[in-house]
């Protein structure tokens, strides 16, 4: 009967959609004081019945408008709003398909008097900001955050958690302007539900003093805050979860949050051995990436069945639990704060085979692993930012860490010449036990000057870190060949290494034209010191003891980076145009004081001119474009510098080398931005370039007896790489409830790397083509459906005669589905498929993998009960196959195998009045 049901509700839902009438709504708009036309006013229809919206759109810069959609309505409520004009409605009767409402002029707000209409527009533009209306864009009932930012217009969110806004990346995300749980955005997304949210505001990365000061912030990364709503500020809300499933998977997962106006305190606490790092609550599309297959890296290689699953490779059993405190003190101190604990245990075991090709010959290696590692860390953060007046503020942000690893290491190892003679083998077993304490702090204070924007600051950044490490090994090494050589090694490392920094910076700008230009003086100095002590002692068979010092394979070196820079630097801010530039002059000296060998001991000095150019053009609120040019300097690594010989590892031998000069890097970036609200399309494009000039790079001499490694380091120029990108989205709807959305991307790169193939020189071109389609297909509360495809087309070539130029071709497909019928049921799909016809024969070409659950709400979708399924093929496996200028490598490890898992999971809500809780508005900055 149920089933029947079911037929003709869709039969019925069928039949509904069949009489929809489609229609086309046009008109231009004027302000009323001025008659100038009317850009970017929010204009939208919303049913009668129940406020939904059913369709918006933007006016252009000519104030024309245009609504195209479509409804079984006989009649529509017509909005237009705008910043600082009143709100304009009509109610419209939808008789006939094409409707022309002429000229319509908006009113000034403060021209209205009493009458007032409360904007519920899904989009409202104010500069650089928009607004979102959370009624807007539906989502599921038990929806998170992160299912809403998926709704929005130009925001991506992977199936990671890492989330893009028009092509850049969000790299903070705050709660009510202060963070939640550290840095990491996936906590805060995965965690809050979107019923609690007021606005989203997504701004260009800042400092609390570029915020304070009102300067322009990073422009290659966002920042999201999340507004909680006002009624929402007081109460208790939560959920907690906890599962368990064959081959004993498990997890659990709670998190408690305890709002009272300003004061928020959240504790969270969570733990699976199923490879998942975050708190899933359960969602299987939450717990796992996508990945898996074949893929290319890009360099050219490529590999099969690489998954990655919060702990890498093996299995990775986890435990977390944290504490997040934010309140004001008074009328001028805001704190937040937030402690974190974190365990996990990883066990994997691995087998490597590889060929390294050389430019007259090739040998091969063959390895086993197993690895068991047990980590330990507790980290706390605060802020404290005062206020002491509108033109002074002081924040101080400290950061304390303390962590404790074991690991357990074995390897064996051969290496064969090309007749497949055995050359060389190793046994290695080893134990470590590191400690590590970390301290850091940003301390800043800014006085505004004046009201046109002038300012100076103080800033002073500090760095402790404390490491201790002891380590047992015990290893066989034997050379075989006309000098046999065999190496055996019983002994005991303690190390310790201690390095601190400081950094203290003054900024002056100066207004040159009110809030517009400005001028800019800045003074760095920063020292960086690392002491890094490390006592090697070989065991005596005689005291039974570690008792011998074991002077070349200790170090006792005391490192030392001191800069000083000055700056000169100008910006220009306009309504649409913004330009900025800064030029630095950089005095450094590195200095290494071997205090086991004095001979070794380096000082170089270095001067160089670093600079940074920015544009920026806004053609209107909705396209623009950008473009960067950075010089940048990067010295040698004092390792580099040392001629000292390091032979830790008795088949490789690195040696320094103090002639090396610093490189220099230019790069190069720009793109454009546009989201054209009219036809719902977007448009992102960019590309990047980098040119380095003596550029360090290891040069490695392969001994064609024994094939040990000598390894150095020498400056090359002629490395540059260059990439595009480009990304297309259109959404087409259907009608109120369906909407298909098209993406389209491609990215092309090309990367000349200069390197060494046992001391002959040679150069490499790699370039990549990946174009992607993707199309979902959603149906509000019945269904989605989102296939994907990739190709991938890989060429390597070299200018030397040993190497052969290589071609590849990857597919990656996928499909992603979900059901939300019938009411409370909701079944999710997650199907990948990688397939590379370039694997030689013998070797896996394709792989499929495919994860599901099905989840069904009770008592009020207070209570979820999940079934879910990883691997359900059983085909996961941790395969892979690199190639790359010079080696082809095999390897297998540890992989999470296929289990099926029972969970349950409580929601609890006493936000707002009697705990109900209502929608809001979202802003969106650009």
């Amino acid at each position: 009967m149920k089933k029947l049901f079911l037929v003709f509700a869709f039969l019925f839902s069928l039949l509904t959609f069949s009489q929809e009438k489609s229609f086309e709504i046009t008109g231009l708009l004027k302000a009323q004081d001025s008659n100038n036309p009317i850009e970017s006013a929010t204009v939208f229809l919303q049913r009668i019945k129940d406020s939904t919206v059913v369709s918006y759109t933007i006016s252009d810069k000519d104030g024309k408008f245009k609504i195209e959609s479509s409804t079984y309505d006989t009649a529509l409520n017509f909005y237009i709003s705008y910043v600082g004009y009143g709100t304009y409605f009509k109610k419209i009767a939808i008789d006939k398909e094409k409707i022309d409402l002429k000229t319509i002029s908006l009113k000034l707000e403060n021209q209205l008097g009493e009458v007032l209409i409360k904007s519920t527009a899904p989009i409202t533009i104010k500069k650089d900001t928009l607004e979102f209306n959370v009624k807007s864009f539906k989502t599921k009932k038990d929806a998170n955050v992160e299912d809403l930012l998926k709704q929005l217009p130009g925001v991506e969110v992977d199936e990671a958690g890492n989330i893009k806004v028009n092509g850049k990346p969000v790299n903070k995300i705050l709660v009510n302007g202060k963070p939640f749980f550290g840095n990491d955005p996936t906590i805060t997304t995965k965690n809050l539900t979107k019923d609690i949210i007021e606005k989203i505001q997504v701004v260009d990365t800042k400092t609390k003093s570029e915020a304070f000061t009102g300067e322009e912030g990073d422009k290659e990364n966002k920042t999201i805050n999340l507004t909680i709503k006002e009624e929402n500020n007081k109460g208790v809300f939560g959920r907690v979860s906890a599962g368990a499933g064959t081959d004993e998977r498990y997890e659990f997962a709670g998190m408690v949050n305890l709002f009272n106006n300003d004061r928020r305190i959240s504790v969270l606490a969570g733990g699976n051995n199923t490879n998942s790092p975050g708190f899933s609550f359960g969602e299987i599309h939450k717990m796992f990436g996508s990945g898996g297959g074949i893929s290319f890296n890009s360099n050219g290689s490529f590999s099969l069945g690489g998954r990655s699953f919060g702990g890498g490779q093996g299995i990775t059993s986890s435990q977390n639990v944290g504490v997040n405190y934010a309140d004001v003190i008074g009328e001028n101190t805001d704190i937040a704060s937030d402690y974190f604990y974190a365990s996990s245990n990883s066990k994997n075991e691995s087998s490597t085979q590889r060929e390294t090709i050389l430019s007259d010959s090739r040998f091969f290696t063959n390895s086993d692993s197993n690895s068991d590692n047990d980590t330990y860390n507790h980290s706390m953060n605060l802020e404290f930012e005062i206020e002491t007046d509108s033109t002074f503020q002081i924040s101080f942000e400290p950061s304390f860490g303390y962590s404790k690893s074991q690991t357990r290491y074995l390897n064996n190892e051969e290496t064969l010449d090309e007749d497949f003679v055995l050359t060389n083998q190793s046994d290695v077993n080893s134990f470590v036990e590191s400690y590590a304490k970390t301290f850091s702090n940003v301390f800043s204070a800014t006085k505004r000057v004046g009201n046109k924007g002038s300012y100076f600051k103080f800033e002073l950044e500090t760095d402790i870190n404390d490491q201790e490490s002891e380590d047992f090994l015990n290893s066989n090494t034997e050379v075989f060949g006309s000098n046999p050589e065999t190496i055996d090694r019983n002994q005991f490392t303690e190390g310790d290494n201690f390095s601190y920094g400081v950094s203290a910076e003054l900024s002056y700008r100066i207004a040159l034209l009110a809030k517009k230009l400005f001028l800019n003086f800045e003074y760095e100095y920063a020292k960086d010191i690392d002491n890094n002590l490390e006592s090697t002692f070989d065991f005596n068979n005689g005291t039974q003891d570690f008792s011998d010092f074991n002077t070349d394979l200790s170090t006792d070196f005391k490192y030392s980076d001191i800069r000083n820079v000055p700056t000169i630097g100008a910006n220009y801010r306009g309504e649409k145009l913004s330009l900025y530039f800064k030029m630095s002059y950089n005095f450094r000296t590195l200095k290494n004081e071997d205090l086991l060998r004095p001979q070794f001991n380096v000082e170089r000095g270095f001067e160089n001119i670093e600079a940074n150019y920015r544009i920026n053009y806004r053609f209107s609120p909705k396209s623009s474009i950008y473009a960067n040019y950075r010089l940048s300097n990067r010295p040698p690594g004092l390792r580099q510098l040392q001629a000292f010989e390091d032979v830790s590892n008795p088949l490789v031998t690195v040696i320094g080398n103090p002639n090396l000069e610093p490189s220099n890097r230019h790069s190069f970036y720009g793109g454009y931005n546009g989201f054209d609200w009219q036809k719902r399309t977007g448009f992102y494009a960019n590309f990047n370039a980098n040119i380095s000039n003596n550029q360090v790079v290891s040069k490695t001499i392969v001994d064609a007896e024994t094939l040990k490694r000598t390894t150095t380091y020498e400056n090359v120029d002629g490395n540059y790489n260059y990439g595009v990108t480009g990304n297309y989205t259109k959404d087409f709807k259907i009608d109120t409830l369906r909407t298909i959305k098209l993406a389209i991307r491609t990215r092309y790169n090309f990367n000349k790397r200069i390197n060494f193939n046992n001391d002959v020189k040679y150069s490499s071109e790699v370039r990549t083509i990946s174009p992607r389609l993707g199309i979902d297909f959603l149906w509000d509360k019945v269904m989605e459906i989102k296939p994907y495809y990739q190709l991938s087309f890989t060429n390597n070539a070299y200018d030397i005669e040993s190497f052969e130029d290589r071609e590849f071709t990857s597919h990656n497909a996928g499909l992603r589905t979900a059901t939300f019928l019938p009411k409370n049921l909701e079944w999710r799909n997650d199907i990948n498929f990688n397939y590379n016809p370039n694997v030689a024969d013998g070797f896996q070409k394709s792989a499929w993998f495919w994860n599901s659950s099905l989840a069904y709400s009770i008592f009020k979708e207070k209570v979820i009960l999940t079934v879910k399924v990883y691997d359900l093929l059983n085909q996961n496996t941790n395969a892979r196959r690199i190639a790359t200028q010079d080696y082809i490598e095999d390897s297998q490890s540890t992989v999470l195998r296929q289990y099926f898992m029972l969970s349950l999971s409580y929601k609890f809500n006493s936000l707002g009045n009697k705990g109900n809780t209502s929608d809001g508005d979202i802003i969106f900055f650009d």
